[in-house]
């Protein structure tokens, strides 16, 4: 997902009835509302295979999948943003109607060269802010690999990686284990470069 150009200043309330009725999504900070630009096929493609990866493995537990039309508030920051994937659990707690969630479990976001400062950076220390979050997953789409940022006890963040198509990796939190393969399903990835070894 992506941002786009700053429009005028607005209260949280103007921004949601502006987004309600919008036929595109914006993410909203600080009194400015951000457009998302579209993401590429590979971008989109990572994501529903996410949503139906986590999908299946959620099935018959308390914890849900949502893809990337639900809206996240983070309450303490005052941030309104869609990430690729939310995972809820128990039930919903909305910010004031029923579109606009604060206590996502898990939450993922599809890396994209041009988003990807932002979704490491600051956005993820807005992310930190939400009481009930527990993991943030990294995505990335030029090569199979997740990055997971737990939450500890002490309120510290560890990080835990997988990489390459027939690894797994565990979310701690949801008590399930994904499956690059099935996250990365139908993805072409770009050619690696070739290494230079010195003295050859």
């Amino acid at each position: 997902m992506g941002l786009a150009q700053k429009n005028q200043r607005l209260t949280p309330t103007e921004y949601l009835a502006i987004e309600r009725a919008a036929p595109t999504k914006s993410e909203f900070y600080d009194g400015e509302m951000f457009a998302m630009a579209g993401g590429t096929a590979v971008h989109s493609l990572i994501g529903s295979n996410a949503t139906i990866e986590f999908g299946n493995k959620l099935r018959g537990k308390k914890c849900v999948p949502y893809n990337a039309d639900l809206r996240i508030q983070v309450s303490a920051t005052g941030l309104f943003t869609y990430p690729d994937l939310s995972v809820i659990c128990g039930p919903l707690q909305f910010a004031d109607s029923d579109d606009t969630v604060t206590n996502p479990s898990v939450l993922v976001e599809v890396l994209s060269p041009s988003t990807e400062a932002y979704d490491r950076g600051q956005k993820f220390l807005q992310y930190r802010q939400i009481p009930t979050l527990r993991e943030y997953l990294l995505v990335s789409q030029h090569e199979p690999l997740l990055e997971l940022f737990v939450r500890q006890d002490t309120n510290l963040w560890s990080l835990r990686e997988a990489s390459g198509l027939d690894a797994r990796l565990e979310i701690p939190s949801l008590e399930i284990t994904v499956s690059l393969a099935e996250i990365y399903a139908n993805v072409t990835f770009p050619p690696q470069p070739l290494r230079v070894v010195p003295g050859k």
